[in-house]
């Protein structure tokens, strides 16, 4: 069941810059706040993002993909 979310207190510069970008997607600003709210709830937290990258190890090295190039490549012409 969807629910309501109510912000209170926002500076007009702000509300303003909302305007602006919704109207930049033909949306209105609630529109584009429900949009940006299901990016943002999507998105994983920065906790979540440094342990998924810590698991995937470390990238290669300068030499170590110089190398593989090379030997992807074979030998170089005189």
């Amino acid at each position: 069941m969807p629910k309501t979310v109510q912000i209170r207190d926002i500076d007009d510069s702000v509300y303003e810059a909302l305007r602006v970008r919704a109207a930049e997607f033909g949306l209105s600003v609630p529109e584009y706040l429900r949009q940006e709210a299901q990016r943002l709830a999507t998105r994983p937290t920065v906790s979540e993002w440094l342990d998924r990258t810590r698991r995937r190890g470390s990238a290669p090295s300068s030499l170590e993909a110089i190398a593989a190039l090379d030997e992807i490549r074979g030998p170089r012409p005189e």
